[in-house]
């Protein structure tokens, strides 16, 4: 008689939470392991309306969350532009959103241990996980433990740091109702200060190897005096968020025999904004729907037709707009430019935001947007000419 083995999901993160969930309320035998559950991290943790509208059980965190309508961009020569959100940013507490998964995941009847992998062998049907106290048995894999898995290099390519960011980050007593983000001069990366419901939450990212952490951490501390921020009882973080090339997305393996990767262990992280709370659990759900479906190789496809193509495009765009030059100016100067003149403008970065503007259809976007623009210039530029009617000369 074959023994059945449960699904071992390593990682309890919002993916791996959120993976264990479904698969456990659809009957499933599940054991999650993490070493930490619910935890702080100094990413902002700022939800849009898209993951909102498609994941409205989020709304159960409310008291733990803060919904923000205002923005300011500020470029690297200090060029400001606020504007309002049509669609509110919900900013959460880390800590509060995995709590709130993990427990879903509980009721659901996963078993959840607070446990941290230490070794995995074997294959589909009979895998092994080593913990310090135990040997666990499992008959599927799920990775999620996150960008630095250690067990990636084992199933997968291992991510070179050129596929990395690094990001430092303070917890800040006191209020705000502003998202701020700060474009720095030849960094890849930015500032960002994100209000949650208790403190703010502010940092700066970078690709790994532009500069060291130490730095990062000196120009935020400056940044952070500059613009009247008090370090005093604040506390520090760091973290490293996957921004994966697209040469890296396009020969990407996330699947194989018996295991899957979702969420951050799979680098699906928006490499331009570092954002990758909607594509974890979007990436959850495809895995669990592949799963139940008795048909692993689903999921891959599915992650091929939904989400990697946008992170493809994401990538390629990606140095172009940190590093790019537009009608002799950087890409991020005339962002914030056009982003302060044009009404239209500050729609689409709103909308961008919000996640319901993806890359693949910004250009043509773009190109509607663009002859208005052009009037707009022509008529900053001659004004007195174009105030009335061209005459002709006698």
């Amino acid at each position: 008689m074959n023994e059945k083995l449960p699904i071992a999901i390593v990682g309890g993160g919002p993916a791996g939470a959120f993976v264990a969930e479904l698969l456990a309320a659809a009957g499933k035998e599940v054991v999650l392991f993490d070493e930490r559950l619910a935890w702080e991290k100094p990413c902002g943790g700022g939800l849009t309306h898209k993951a909102l509208t498609q994941y409205p059980f989020l709304g159960e965190v409310r008291a733990e969350s803060k919904f923000i309508r205002r923005c300011e961009l500020t470029s690297p020569k200090g060029r400001s532009a606020r504007f309002e959100l049509r669609h509110p940013l919900a900013i959460f507490s880390r800590l509060a959103l995995n709590g709130l998964l993990l427990e879903r995941a509980t009721r659901a009847g996963a078993e959840v241990r607070k446990e941290r992998v230490t070794g995995i062998s074997g294959g589909p049907r009979e895998w092994q996980l080593t913990t310090p106290n135990a040997h666990h048995r499992a008959a599927d894999l799920v990775l999620a433990a996150g960008a630095r898995n250690p067990f990636r290099s084992q199933f997968a390519t291992a991510i070179s740091p050129d596929d990395l960011m690094v990001t430092a980050g303070y917890f800040i007593p006191g209020d705000s109702s502003l998202v701020q983000i700060q474009f720095l001069k030849n960094i890849s990366g930015y500032i960002w200060v994100f209000p949650r419901p208790d403190h703010v939450s502010a940092g700066i990212a970078a690709k790994m190897g532009e500069t060291s952490t130490a730095d990062l951490r000196r120009q935020l501390e400056r940044w952070l005096r500059e613009n009247n921020f008090c370090l005093e009882g604040a506390r520090f973080y760091s973290h490293i968020l996957p921004a994966f090339r697209a040469q890296t997305l396009d020969g990407m393996k996330v699947c194989g025999a018996g295991w899957m990767m979702i969420g951050d262990s799979a680098g699906l992280v928006d490499p331009i904004t570092g954002e990758g709370l909607y594509y974890a659990l979007r990436s959850a759900e495809l895995c669990a729907e592949a799963l139940l479906a008795g048909n692993p190789s689903q999921y891959e496809s599915r992650l091929g037709e939904e989400i990697l193509p946008e992170l493809r495009l994401a990538a390629r765009v990606s140095e172009r707009f940190y590093t790019g030059q537009i009608f002799g100016e950087s890409v991020l100067e005339k962002v914030v430019s056009l982003t302060q003149q044009n009404q239209q403008i500050r729609d689409l970065m709103g909308d961008l935001f919000a996640g319901i503007q993806d890359y693949q259809g910004l250009r043509s976007r773009l190109l509607r947007i663009l002859p208005g623009l052009m009037l707009e210039s022509l008529r900053g530029r001659f004004p007195a000419q174009m105030a009335g009617p061209i005459k002709n000369p006698s």
